[in-house]
């Protein structure tokens, strides 16, 4: 009988000692927000004439595409206008 409450006793310790309780909430955050810091600093980071470069190459694209939907959109609008008015 002795034997079975220190069993249950140690248990019940090592429950408490385990930590199987969560932390507030505070230190959950914390605790991601240094996770992100330290997977940031992993990151390789491209230089700045590639970034240069790269902005270079989107904006190009967009003014491209810019063109050629104005260019189709006036085309459209021109024969709509000769449908409905011809």
């Amino acid at each position: 009988m002795e034997n079975e409450n220190k069993v249950v006793e140690t248990k019940k310790t090592e429950k408490k000692k385990d930590g199987n309780k969560k932390p507030n909430f505070f230190k959950r955050i914390w605790i991601k927000i240094k996770e992100v810091f330290s997977e940031l600093k992993k990151v390789t980071w491209p230089t700045f004439g590639k970034v240069v470069k790269q902005t270079g190459v989107v904006i190009a694209v967009v003014l491209v595409f810019l063109v050629a939907i104005t260019l189709m959109d006036l085309g459209l609008t021109a024969i709509l206008d000769k449908l409905v008015i011809g």
